[in-house]
């Protein structure tokens, strides 16, 4: 059944939310709920609260995370810390609600990446998610992480060092879930369900992508990208 993905539906007034998905399913698009949150969205939900979201077949949620490392966080404004995510992502694992991680890859720069990867990675990993996606940060105009980046206070990673996150974020990443990631190398898809299962041929990809794969072209590609 196809999804209605909605952005930040539990800050509402959990009066407004089961109205607003009663309707749905009686009289609108009837297909099954989903939404985009971050952690902070669930801080004054109760478990129970989360319960009956579920009972009303809204049991998906996508948390933009993006990191679990509180630097990181703290540098691009999140508004949460690793225990945050931890504690909320236990609320949903006791009301049955899935989830979903995103790791943002680059997004802390040059002189933050190792610590953002590693972290990130064992954060996530106290945690239950159905899927863990990686995407790549690209630094579009008019974006505030360009104008600092042009003033030189951020400092991206180039493409190689994109990879190397990503390896470093995947070799410390030990929950099972559906993996996915824009990447693919060497013609290797690395998108897919159970993660530890292919864990150690993802690692080979990546490894092999940043000793021998095409980087130039893969920043061109990432240079021309004017939106997502």
């Amino acid at each position: 059944m196809p999804c209605l993905a909605i952005a930040h539906l539990i800050t509402v007034h959990i009066g407004i939310m089961y109205g607003f998905i009663h309707l749905n399913q009686r009289y609108i698009l009837k297909q099954e709920p989903t939404t985009k949150e971050l952690p902070t969205d669930l801080r004054n939900k109760t478990v129970e609260q989360l319960r009956s979201l579920r009972d009303l077949d809204m049991d998906e949620i996508s948390l933009g995370t993006e990191s679990g490392d509180d630097w990181t966080l703290d540098r691009v404004h999140k508004g949460y810390h690793a225990e945050g995510i931890i504690e909320q992502c236990a609320k949903l694992d006791e009301a049955g609600i899935r989830y979903w991680h995103t790791f943002l890859n680059g997004v802390a720069g040059r002189s933050h990446s190792r610590e953002h990867a590693i972290i990130s990675a064992k954060v996530f990993s106290q945690t239950n998610p159905m899927l863990v996606g990686a995407g790549g940060l690209t630094l579009f105009p008019g974006t505030p992480l360009l104008e600092e980046a042009e003033r030189g206070e951020f400092d991206p990673l180039s493409e190689a060092e994109m990879l190397e996150e990503l390896l470093l974020f995947v070799e410390n990443l030990s929950c099972d879930c559906h993996f996915t990631t824009h990447h693919t190398v060497g013609g290797y898809n690395l998108s897919g369900p159970d993660f530890l299962a292919r864990k150690d041929a993802i690692v080979a990809a990546l490894r092999h992508q940043i000793a021998h794969g095409d980087l130039d072209r893969m920043g061109r590609i990432r240079a021309s990208k004017r939106s997502l």
